[in-house]
């Protein structure tokens, strides 16, 4: 069975697709800050790390060993400006390290893919109101990106719209910002789709725009 490295598995998207992965059979390996954020017993199946994406060391060991990895962190309040750049940058590396390939990370509409995406007005107002109230938050995703492509592996980054925490219902669209889209997602329904793209081949070294 393929073991992942889990980095932001106690967020509101990680938690939901850390449990997906152990209830599928994966053994999966996290990095977390705060291990109590994970509740109380907890599986054989789950290998638990203390640390942060910024340590190398402490992303190297959560790497060691593993298949694949899901990289869900991002900033929040109070985060570094480079938090997904730096985390990116040491994950990339640790990868090589351990002769791992395969990795999956998340980010929002900001992103563009260039050639797929056609953006409509509203698509081109959301994004420059993005830049203006969090520029960078868009930076940082953008050199998070930049890092991956300048890598050897063979990445996916996963975009989604508003993140919503309804209930999942196990029918999504999987396109590009303006093509096959909504502006909307179900966090359960998120998770599905990234933990899919572990095995998945279709999008590699792509940007898919996941929606309801």
């Amino acid at each position: 069975m393929t073991t992942i490295a889990l980095f932001g598995g106690t967020g509101k998207t990680g938690r939901r697709v850390l449990a997906r992965a152990l209830e599928q059979g994966y053994d999966v390996r996290a990095l977390v800050r705060d291990p109590e954020k994970l509740g109380g017993t907890l599986p054989a199946s789950l290998t638990v790390i203390q640390g942060d994406v910024r340590d190398p060391s402490a992303v190297a060991q959560t790497i060691a060993g593993s298949n694949a990895v899901l990289s869900l962190f991002g900033q929040v309040k109070g985060s570094p400006k480079t938090l997904q750049a730096d985390g990116t940058r040491n994950i990339v590396a640790a990868m090589q390290k351990h002769g791992v390939r395969r990795i999956v990370t998340l980010s929002g509409g900001g992103l563009r893919a260039e050639g797929k995406d056609q953006p409509t007005a509203a698509d081109k107002i959301i994004r420059f109101l993005l830049k203006a109230i969090s520029g960078h938050v868009l930076a940082d995703a953008e050199e998070h990106l930049r890092v991956l492509q300048e890598s050897s592996t063979e990445w996916t980054v996963v975009r989604g719209p508003r993140l919503m925490e309804t209930p999942g219902t196990g029918s999504y669209r999987v396109g590009w910002v303006g093509v096959n889209s909504s502006t909307q997602i179900g966090r359960d329904d998120l998770a599905e789709f990234i933990l899919s793209q572990v095995d998945d081949r279709t999008f590699i070294r792509e940007l898919p725009f996941v929606s309801n």
